[in-house]
């Protein structure tokens, strides 16, 4: 136990500069008691003493400010940055080096019952205010950007932005603007090509218009 302990300080000095010493971290990193105190929840949530566990994260949150359901999945070395207003779901599953900002939801996406929340797989990045909603995955060593909405899956090795999530970036390579919609749906991109096309319809109407009325000829 005091092996894992030490084992998530020393992920806090290799991912915060601002970290001075052992003490320091111990006693004044709300994302690092979040995590010990999960650990304690999650242990009594798989022994089913359901009551017994959401009241330990319950009083975790009250404290951290951070919300991690008892069922929720966690692998080793996760770090959570700062961590006010993280909220992760009961069917969420967290790999092994997994960074989480403030403000990140792995959240569900309605009322369905099992695995209805995301998997976060080794050494993937969710960064401040993103939302991750609904039974998807964020593959290894992905990223995802501030403020983000992702409702569809991420592969290896890639960064998404935007509302809803894009992927801009594959395997250290930039995403050409001309790739498949069908693997990235953007409806909000698609409407917004869709009325411009109308408003230059429209506006050429509109000269031909002037044009006309220009030369005399009313005959419409």
């Amino acid at each position: 136990m005091f092996r894992r302990m030490k084992e998530d300080m020393d992920v806090v000095f290799e991912q915060d500069p601002a970290a001075r010493s052992y003490i320091e971290v111990f006693l004044t990193y709300s994302g690092l008691h979040a995590i010990w105190s999960h650990r304690i929840a999650h242990f009594f949530f798989k022994r089913r003493l359901f009551f017994i566990a959401r009241a330990i994260s319950q009083l975790s949150r009250f404290f951290t400010g951070i919300e991690i359901h008892p069922g929720a999945t966690i692998g080793r070395r996760l770090f959570i940055d700062h961590g006010m207003g993280v909220v992760v779901g009961e069917t969420s599953e967290i790999g092994d080096n997994v960074t989480l900002f403030q403000g990140v939801t792995l959240g569900g996406t309605g009322k369905e019952k099992g695995k209805r929340h995301p998997t976060v797989k080794d050494n993937a990045m969710v960064t401040t205010g993103a939302r991750v909603l609904g039974n998807i995955t964020i593959g290894y060593s992905s990223k995802v950007g501030a403020g983000s909405i992702v409702l569809k899956d991420v592969p290896d090795y890639s960064t998404v932005v935007g509302v809803p999530g894009r992927i801009v970036v594959r395997n250290g390579e930039k995403v050409k603007k001309n790739l498949d919609h069908q693997k990235l749906p953007d409806p909000v991109a698609d409407r917004c090509e869709h009325l411009q096309e109308e408003i230059d319809a429209l506006k050429e109407e509109i000269a031909k218009l002037k044009e006309v009325k220009q030369n005399g000829n009313h005959d419409l």
